[in-house]
């Protein structure tokens, strides 16, 4: 594939992306969002439990290890648990724009098998905002930071309000959230109401 899709290119007067002043710096690590999350949390046994870090500008790296129980073929990572890899990595990027979002659009393209017990390294950053729509892109190498391309990733996010989650979430989960000292901590940082 040559580039995005025309919806995934970003419009005549989208603008640079800004790191808000209040962003965590340069190789501090992002932490989960929320405990259950399968891609982030660390509650889940079998997630990807990856971990992403600040990088420069509006950029993240992440690692995740292909574990056994992430295979589609045998011995390989399934598509699907590289494509959450990609999406988890490129929604950490909101922590460095100090926004709410949810992916609108994630287009992937695999460009080569990911083995059982292999780390994926991988690279996000934020090209473009245009009003609430945020645009990215992320790359997965395999041999390490600067090892083989194996994944890619273009992707649109929505600036939400907390309220989506709150609407849309199950009562149990929403309220177990609410109730986390973690949560609350998260919130206030975004400026938002739990």
């Amino acid at each position: 594939m040559s580039g995005p899709t025309a919806s995934l290119r970003p419009p005549a007067g989208a603008r640079p992306p800004v790191r808000h002043p209040e962003a965590p710096p340069p190789g501090e690590l992002l932490g989960s969002h929320y405990g259950q999350c399968f891609g982030c949390g660390g509650e889940q046994p079998h997630g990807l439990q990856l971990a992403a870090r600040a990088g420069e500008d509006v950029s993240v790296t992440a690692e995740f290890t292909v574990r056994p129980a992430h295979q589609g073929a045998p011995g390989l990572a399934h598509g699907g648990v590289l494509a959450t890899a990609l999406d988890e990595t490129l929604g950490s990027l909101n922590w460095l724009l100090r926004v709410v979002a949810v992916t609108g659009r994630l287009e992937t393209d695999f460009v080569r098998p990911v083995p059982v017990d292999t780390v994926l390294h991988l690279d996000a950053r934020v090209t473009a905002v245009h009003g609430r729509k945020i645009y990215s892109s992320a790359v997965g190498r395999i041999d390490g930071p600067d090892g083989l391309v194996a994944v890619r990733a273009d992707a649109l996010f929505i600036e939400v309000k907390v309220d989506h989650f709150i609407e849309h979430g199950r009562d149990a989960e929403i309220k177990a959230a609410l109730a986390d000292p973690d949560h609350v901590k998260v919130a206030r940082a975004f400026e938002v109401n739990p």
